[in-house]
């Protein structure tokens, strides 16, 4: 067995009377696996044995309903609102402990939040009349995300009276009395993200003059009465825990970390064994949705951590975009006691095991695509781009016995996922792919976001380990098949790039999407060195092919600063290629302008990852133009009208044409016609991306 680089974090240690076999925690998160009764289902049973069996030292559940149906924030919410929950409730915990793991309940009331108890008629729950909403976070949603959020309903809002508030109190005791009868391992008391109790801390939200409002203890005594009931309720001996905003990012009045740091000795106090912390924001400013509880900033919570911890004397469990190492540094450093992960779990929830037999290259990465996250804005069960298996453990992904020889065509993410998934099953498989190395557009898509190249790497490791047989400069012909014998063939070819028919796209100073991704990997052609005119080239420029083959961080840091490109760049186009590679040229120092006929920008990228996106393009000086008609391409830049029937005209160095891709079954099409059995994953189905890429694989080849 490999070393262990981490042995802080997969040590023990204790919360309460709970001993937890390692510091990896999994995250409360709203999945919406649970069954439309609120009850516990096998779904969200398998989600949880599979964290479990993966060597998670503590499972959180996402949102367990105290109030259910009211209060609930998503549809499919479980609920531990009635004693009729207690049997399915008993059934989970018993099977995360038959696989190995514990298992917490998180206590929950969405109190203002509660939009889709709201779509039945139940109000919101609220110390007070909220003020009204602004900003800009409406205005990142495409047309079909919209309708899928908003509901259709304005939700009445229920200002407590003490007798509400006394009742709403009485919901979390009974309910931690239910995690206990059904043999959960504790209970964590949700007090933040602007949830009920959060919003009684927030002085935005809590305008009360009453003794549950003004001052910080009166905004706190909420909170504090219901740690203290639950404790009352459950007994010393069982552990309970606070999940506390450290803060409120972007509010003009809001919780601030001082108040965090004055109430966590308050709650411990009243009896918490534990503080997970966390921090929440200002709803209306969109791209604060990745900005705190969710962050797009590795670590940002650590230090917050680090000062309330130094206010208590009980364990802290933090959280918010830390990888293992960052990890282990922190816990060595006295900043937490335990990490909470979420979306790195999702992607592998086999994380904590193979971090503690050594084997961190085997780890599955997040790619921090927000496919997760996104999927509670549109009322969906969560979903992972890169592991399909999240929230369908119960599938059968096994591809059938009767299939024993596959042939493979296409090294990008889809060709690889399918050649890695039949090798694992057992099967004979030849990879072929027509370039000189594997990975296809995911490795332009590597260079232009980072985390891109994690799950590139992690693919080709899984390739170089297994025994699938890898034939690069080939072209797939249906003789070379045929000659194969397979019993299948799957055909992950990827997208046709055309350049579209606008007025002067073939000028030399444009380049299509397949230009910029020769440039950026450093394949030389006579075309674009004309139409680059450069006089070194990038492959020179880095050192040799062979750097570019081992690791694309050496094509990124020659190219940080250095690119065979003007300084004034259009890239017509505003989709997920368009945008991000308006990123990485504006890294680069280029002034960038982004011109496109959609009326919003963004599409192919995830909501919430779209928001961030967006909204740093603008702040770094990206300029935009959605809703754009007449585009043409002039010698010195790009001309077109603009949504307001205005004339536009923008000047470029150099023009970026970022659409035109679609799907192509010429091959497939070429293969069936030779009488060959074939199956298409892929973009070469219609531009799907990676998650599209990874999931049509899967399912490819579990329907074999």
């Amino acid at each position: 067995m490999a070393n262990n680089n981490f042995p802080t974090l997969t040590s023990a240690a204790r919360i309460g009377t709970l001993t937890i076999p390692n510091r990896i925690v999994v995250t409360a998160m709203g999945v919406s696996l649970a069954e439309e009764d609120g009850s516990v289902g096998d779904r969200l049973i398998d989600y949880h044995v599979a964290q479990a069996r993966g060597g998670a030292g503590l499972i959180i559940m996402g949102v367990t309903g105290v109030a259910w149906p009211v209060g609930a924030v998503q549809p499919n919410q479980t609920a531990i609102s009635d004693d009729r929950f207690l049997p399915a409730l008993t059934r989970l915990a018993s099977a995360v402990h038959t696989a190995g793991g514990r298992i917490a309940a998180q206590l929950h009331h969405g109190g203002l939040v509660a939009t889709h108890s709201a779509q039945d008629g139940h109000p919101l729950w609220a110390p007070a009349i909220p003020p009204a909403f602004a900003g800009d976070f409406p205005d990142y949603f495409l047309p079909e995300e919209m309708a899928a959020f908003a509901g259709g309903v304005v939700p009445e809002v229920k200002v407590l009276t003490t007798q509400d508030i006394a009742t709403a109190v009485g919901q979390y005791a009974a309910a931690a009395v239910r995690a206990l009868k059904a043999g959960m391992d504790g209970v964590e008391i949700h007090g933040g993200h602007g949830y009920l109790l959060s919003s009684f801390m927030s002085p935005s939200t809590n305008t009360r003059d009453d003794e549950y409002g003004g001052t910080l203890e009166n905004r706190a005594r909420l909170l504090l009465e219901v740690v203290g009931a639950v404790r009352a309720a459950v007994g010393p001996d069982f552990p309970v825990w606070v999940k506390l905003d450290s803060r409120e990012i972007g509010k003009k009045v809001g919780i601030k970390l001082e108040d965090a740091e004055k109430v966590a000795p308050m709650i411990e106090a009243a009896g918490a064994d534990a503080i997970t912390v966390t921090a929440y924001h200002d709803v209306g400013q969109g791209k604060l949705h990745s900005g705190s509880n969710i962050p797009h900033e590795p670590g940002m919570h650590l230090d917050a951590a680090k000062t309330i911890r130094n206010a208590v004397s009980i364990p802290i469990i933090a959280s918010g975009r830390v990888e293992l190492d960052m990890a282990e540094t922190a816990l060595r450093a006295g900043k937490m006691d335990f990490l909470a992960m979420g979306r790195k779990l999702l992607a592998d929830p086999e994380l904590p095991r193979k971090a503690a037999e050594g084997r961190e290259a085997e780890i599955r990465p997040c790619i921090y695509c927000y496919t997760c996250v996104s999927t509670a804005y549109v009322r969906e069960p969560v979903r992972c781009a890169v592991r399909p298996e999240t929230a369908l453990e119960g599938q059968d992904w096994a591809p059938s016995p009767a299939v024993k020889r596959v042939v493979v065509i296409g090294g990008g993410p889809a060709g690889m996922e399918a050649a890695r998934r039949l090798d694992a099953a057992g099967k004979q498989v030849v990879l072929i792919e027509q370039s000189e190395r594997l990975g296809g557009t995911l490795q332009f898509a590597g260079l232009a976001y980072e985390p891109n190249e994690r799950l590139l790497n992690w693919l080709r490791r899984g390739i170089e380990a297994s025994g699938v047989d890898v034939r690069l400069r080939t072209k797939a012909t249906a003789e070379l098949v045929q000659s194969l014998n397979p019993d299948m063939v799957i055909v992950a070819t990827g997208a046709v790039r055309d350049m579209p028919p606008i007025p002067g796209h073939d000028m030399d100073h444009v380049l299509s999407g397949d230009d910029m991704r020769a440039l950026m990997l450093g394949q030389d052609s006579e075309a674009l060195k004309r139409k680059t005119s450069w006089t070194t080239r990038l492959a020179t420029k880095v050192g040799a092919a062979t750097g570019v083959t081992a690791n694309l961080d050496v094509v990124r840091r020659a190219t940080h600063a250095w690119m065979p490109l003007g300084q004034k760049v259009a890239i017509i186009g505003g989709e997920l290629v368009g945008l991000e590679l308006a990123e990485f040229l504006n890294e680069r120092g280029r002034e960038v302008t982004v011109i496109g006929e959609a009326e919003k920008f963004g599409g192919g990228l995830l909501l919430v990852r779209r928001m961030r996106l967006l909204a740093e393009l603008r702040e770094h000086g990206v300029a935009m133009y959605p809703g754009a008609s007449d585009i043409a391409i002039t010698a010195n830049g790009v001309t077109f009208t603009s949504n307001d029937g205005s004339a536009g005209q923008v000047a470029a160095d150099h023009v970026i044409v970022a659409t035109g891709a679609h799907g192509d079954s010429t091959l497939a099409d070429s293969l069936r016609a030779a009488g060959l059995p074939v199956v298409e994953v892929g973009d070469g189905t219609g531009v799907s991306y990676i998650e599209g890429a990874i999931r049509g694989a899967a399912e490819a080849v579990a329907a074999l």
